[in-house]
């Protein structure tokens, strides 16, 4: 009996550490370039990452943030392929799933910042 009670939770744990959530994220330029890529909260940590061209120049862009912050708007440091780095202001909506932001890169860039239903249609 003893063996099956641990048996219960280490499977419990486990199905728990292995949850995470993916939704679409869209990176839009004022040129209308698109970057597109995904956001994923689990339990060990949220990232962020997307691809394409970002004023220009392609790029990959990544960033981390905290999934168990409940604020609405949110501050997510960014570092691309390309030596930029900057951060995302994010705000969610009330379902936490879909929101959007800005995102402001040290060479001056600019863009918008959309993810969850939102930016499935980028």
């Amino acid at each position: 009996m003893r063996i099956a009670g641990f048996a219960i939770i280490a499977a419990s744990a486990m199905s728990v550490t292995s949850c995470a959530m993916t939704v679409p994220v869209a990176v839009i330029s004022g040129k209308g370039e698109v970057m597109r890529g995904t956001s994923t909260a689990a339990m060990s940590g949220g990232s962020f990452q997307v691809s394409g061209k970002l004023n220009g120049k392609p790029a990959r862009c990544a960033g981390t943030y905290d999934p168990f912050d409940t604020s609405v708007t949110i501050s997510m440091p960014v570092q691309c392929s390309d030596g930029r780095k900057g951060f995302v202001i994010a705000t969610r909506q009330a379902n936490g799933v879909d929101g959007s932001g800005r995102v402001r890169l040290t060479d001056g860039t600019e863009a918008d910042f959309v993810f969850g239903r939102a930016a499935a249609g980028f």
